[in-house]
């Protein structure tokens, strides 16, 4: 059973950038698609982007496609998240979701806020 364990959210001004950390546990993320989600406030949660298993493969939701990056360290067992040119719409707690063949675990989520 793979833990997942989201971290570096926090407040950000309009136009900055974060990195956000999604740390896996109990099983290798080279095991799993790694995907991105988000829901802002009052809204659903969202599809932000993916990671394939081999770490070769990303893909973005339109809203975020040439800011956002999605990356992994198999070493560190951690995926990420960098988010550059933040904008005021990008405000949501952000989740990791690791999916597998069988079975798929969200972690807690991170908040940002980009805000001025």
């Amino acid at each position: 059973q793979v833990q997942l364990v989201e971290s570096g959210g926090g407040l950000v001004q309009p136009g900055g950038s974060l990195r956000l950390s999604c740390v896996a546990s109990g099983s290798s993320i080279s095991d799993y698609v790694m995907a991105w989600y988000r829901q802002g406030p009052g809204e659903q949660r969202v599809w932000v982007g993916m990671i394939a298993t081999g770490g070769l493969t990303t893909n973005y939701a339109d809203s975020v496609k040439g800011r956002f990056t999605i990356s992994r360290d198999s070493a560190k067992n951690t995926v990420y998240l960098r988010m550059n040119s933040l904008k005021p719409e990008d405000t949501a707690v952000y989740y990791c979701k690791a999916i597998g063949s069988s079975y798929s675990v969200w972690g807690q989520g991170t908040q940002v806020t980009v805000s001025s």
